[in-house]
């Protein structure tokens, strides 16, 4: 089946829906899916850019601006 059959299918099947519980969990997923896609579009650089980059976190690096893995992982327990 080509995608858009399967597009046709889904939409046919989504509108027989009649739990509104179901409709709002697929709008958030779309909703979420959606951000994420908008979030992790990758967006070219130059290689100036990329050196600045580079150069900066160097410098962090060396005048100690970093986090530990540690207290990353505390602060990503904390998102939740």
């Amino acid at each position: 089946m080509d995608l858009q059959s399967r597009k046709i299918s889904f939409v046919q099947e989504f509108l027989s829906i009649e739990s509104e519980e179901l409709i709002s969990r697929f709008e958030n997923l779309l909703k979420n899916k959606n951000t994420t896609l908008k979030n992790t579009e990758l967006n070219s650089m130059t290689i100036s850019d990329l050196n600045r980059r580079i150069d900066q976190s160097e410098d962090d690096s060396n005048k100690g601006r970093l986090t530990e893995m540690e207290d990353f992982l505390s602060e990503i327990e904390k998102w939740n």
